[in-house]
Parts: structure tokens; sequence; C-alpha cells
């Protein structure tokens, strides 16, 4: 295939829309089921590059969960907990201990899950059948990998009334080192973004405590790469080989390591015994239980356990969750990873990743006030390595 008309660019009235190869040869993909689109398609080819570099950076099954071209998470195939399984939805999958990859994709969509309602997922390997299952029933645009085994396959061509988005890519496909971008009618050219990220990158410890274990290591790995292919400016929350909370886009990186901070402890509150426990309608849909688990937590625009609110969602009346009870909790958490794609100007994001649990970071460095984001590092004896490379992508 030379090219593949979309039905519209961005927005309808950006038209005519497609994808094709520059340089005449044919696309690397195979459009299996549906019509993807041109977010569509940009959210793929971000996404697979992801993937495809956290396998081979970790040498494990990667997954990420993909919307608006950022990730709302990325996790490797390690299993659940039974608590997380229970926050994830996915307690009820029987085989998901055997599968690695369908362990990835219940972490990376169960990290974030009002962030990835309608997202693109992109698998490293072959997707199975455990894993076709889990994505058919959520609410999800399509799928990248660079295969399906046949049951799989017709699992998820029966999603979406049969209009599910497949996508097949050659797991050999490798671009060429000079990309070209077009803004306004004018063409930007650069080197793609190969810099390689692995264990190596971080070895030059800057704190008093230069103690990082290789779960620590694996951690800031997964946080690296998932920033590698975020909208910067952009900060990654990173534990048990998952991304527990990514903030992207922002001006200011304290807010984007607010935003990322509150994203990690609502998954960290996901998993507290009263909204594991919380006693929903059996016929509440699993979107709907989403947003009333986050109004729970984070107590948004509706109290949900008010009277004539919690009617509506449970079968009692559930006891609302205090704010002494989440700091208490999120006080136990601890070993979270932090990367960031550029240097830490000021140390006030050290002491809000502190609040949630951080341990151990990653960052360029750089900074003209580098000493006082180490001296507070030191303060809370957590470990900081300078990798000396920034990671910006627009």
């Amino acid at each position: 295939m030379k090219e593949f008309e979309l039905k519209y660019g961005c927005n309808p009235n950006q038209k005519p829309s497609r994808i094709f190869m520059d340089n005449g040869e044919d696309l690397p993909i195979e459009i299996l089921n549906g019509r993807p689109g041109f977010i569509n398609f940009l959210d793929a080819f971000n996404s697979w590059q992801l993937v495809k570099e956290l396998k081979e950076a970790l040498g494990m099954p990667a997954v990420t969960s993909f919307k608006h071209v950022s990730p709302t998470s990325a996790a490797v195939g390690i299993p659940l907990s039974d608590d997380l399984k229970k926050a994830c939805f996915v307690d009820d999958i029987e085989g998901l201990d055997e599968s690695p990859l369908a362990c990835a994709y219940a972490r990376a969509r169960g990290t974030d899950r009002m962030c990835s309602f309608g997202d693109w997922v992109a698998l490293s390997d072959v997707c199975d059948v455990t894993t076709a299952k889990m994505i058919k029933r959520e609410v999800s645009d399509g799928v990248i990998a660079p295969g399906y085994e046949p049951e799989a396959l017709e699992i998820l061509k029966s999603k979406r009334k049969g209009g599910y988005n497949i996508v097949k890519i050659d797991p050999d496909y490798v671009p060429e080192v000079t990309e070209h971008k077009h803004v306004f009618g004018i063409t930007f050219e650069q080197g793609r973004n190969n810099f390689k990220i692995d264990a190596d990158l971080l070895k030059n410890i800057v704190t008093e405590n230069k103690d990082m274990p290789e779960s620590a290591v694996r951690d800031l790995i997964v946080a690296l790469i998932t920033l590698k292919y975020t909208q910067s400016n952009s900060v990654c929350y990173a534990v048990d080989g998952q991304a527990i909370g990514v903030g992207a886009g922002q001006q200011s990186r304290i807010h984007c390591t607010r935003l990322a901070g509150t994203k990690a402890d609502t998954w960290f509150l996901r998993q507290h015994e009263k909204v594991l426990n919380l006693p929903f309608k059996p016929e509440l849909g699993r979107p709907d239980r989403d947003n009333v688990i986050d109004g729970y937590i984070n107590k948004n625009e509706e109290d949900v356990c008010a009277d004539g609110n919690w009617q509506k969602y449970f079968t009692e009346q559930p006891a609302p969750l205090t704010d002494e009870e989440a700091k208490a909790f999120l006080a136990t958490r601890e070993g979270v990873a932090l990367g960031s794609d550029a240097f830490f100007p000021f140390s006030d994001n050290i002491e809000r990743a502190k609040r949630s649990g951080v341990k151990y970071i990653a960052e360029p460095g750089g900074s003209i006030r580098d000493d006082a984001v180490i001296d507070c590092c030191n303060k809370y004896d957590m470990v900081m390595a300078f990798t000396g490379m920034r990671l910006f992508h627009h």
C-alpha cells in the first residue's frame, strides 16, 4: 500500500488528508480492520515507538494507552497483585497471570482510566486472546501491534459493531534518520531522536544517597521512555514497571509535577480499601464507575456520597474517603520513580514529588539552581541521577 486516504485531518474541515511515504515506498503497515483517522495514526505511530523501545530496553512485553498524541500510561508485563487487579477492573480475567502482554495492558489501561477513555493501544508483541478480550470490553479507538493471533483478531474485529481500528506494523521497519514537519507552509527538518535510554544513562548519581536498586532503574527507564513520546513539558511518575502519573504539555514544570503527582495519588487511592469496596449498582457501566471513583477520591463536581446522588450509583450510601484517610494512605507509599524531560528549575518540584512517595529521580540537570534541587533531594534521602539529555517532544 503506497498511501491511505483519510476521511479528514485533525478536524473535519481539513481536507484532503492522507498518509504516504515521501520516498515512494510502501507504508510499513496493514490496516486489518476499520478506517483509522489522522489523529489515530499520530497516536499509533508515536505509541508504537514507545512500546518498541520499552521492549528493547527491558526485555519485557510493553503496552501503552495513548490519547491526543501523549501516553496516559505505559507498562511492562509484571503480574498484578489482587488489590491492583481489582482496582484495574481485571480481577475477573482468567489466565491473566499467564500472559505478560495482558498484564502490561491491564496496568497501562488501568492506570488513568478516565484519560484512557477512547484511547489508542500499542502492543509490543503479537496480540494474544487474553489481551484481545480485555481490549474488547474497553472504550477504545484502535490498536497497533506487530501481529495478532487468529482468534484474537476475530475478537477485536467484533468490537464497535465491526468497525474497530486494527493496524499491523512491520516490526523491522526503520524510518529515515532525517524527519520533516510542515508548519504554516514552512518545512522543518531535524534528525530523528534516536537517543538510546538504558541503565547507563542513570550512572551519574549526584545525591549523597547513591543506592539505586534494579527495580528503580527499571522504573526510571519506563518513565524516561514514556517522556520521550509525551508532549512537552512533561513529568512522569512510575513504580512496579508502569507509569502511574503523566503530566503532559504544561508550560510550567511545577504544574507538570503537580498534575502527574495528582494522577499518581489517584492511582494509589484506587487501591484504598474504601474504594475497592464501594457498593456499586451491578448495572453501572465501567466508564461510569471510573467517573464515580474519580469523584469519590478527588471530590470533584458532584458529591457522589450525598443524599440524592449516591442512589444513582450505589446500593447503599458509602462513607466518604476523608482527607485524613487519604493522606495517611498516601504516606505509606514509597519507592516511586520520577522522570522529567528537562531540568527542574526549582526545588518545589522535589517537595511535591515527596508527597507522592518519590524516592528515585532522573532529570537532565543543568539548571543554575541544581545545587538547591540536590540539597532538597538530600534532605529526603532521595537518589537522583543527572542524565545530561533533554527529551522534549513536539
